[in-house]
């Protein structure tokens, strides 16, 4: 059975960090393009990051850069999203999603594959 499992979300202050995972089964991994996406109370779904399966290149969306870092270990199929600086605006529930072509693209609609999410709070 396909699935993605997201973990690591939870309440911080401003300015403190969180590392979420996503842990898959069913498949592997380092074949699929993995991004993070993330969804705020009445706002639409927004990619934050995505690693290609080619060469583990990463892209992130401008609002994260610098802050957010992705990384994969293939050893435990599983895909990690370590946020530094949170700010309040990060605030939302992370999913994270597995495209099968491997290379990534910017429309959730794309994904095969999605987790349940996990909520990140940011708030003094």
């Amino acid at each position: 059975q396909v699935q993605l499992v997201e973990s690591g979300g939870g309440l911080v202050q401003p300015g403190g960090s969180l590392r979420l995972s996503c842990a898959a089964s069913g498949f592997t991994l380092p074949y699929y393009a993995i991004a993070w996406f993330r969804q705020a109370p009445g706002k639409e779904r927004e990619g934050v990051s995505c690693m290609s399966s080619s060469d583990g290149s990463t892209v992130y969306a401008d609002s994260v850069k610098g802050r957010f870092t992705m990384s994969r270990d293939n050893a435990k199929n599983t895909v990690y999203l370590q946020i530094n600086s949170l700010k309040p605006e990060d605030t939302a529930v992370y999913y994270c999603a597995a495209l099968g072509f491997g290379v990534c693209v910017p429309s959730p609609n794309s994904y095969h594959y999605w987790g349940q999410g996990t909520q990140v709070t940011v708030s003094s």
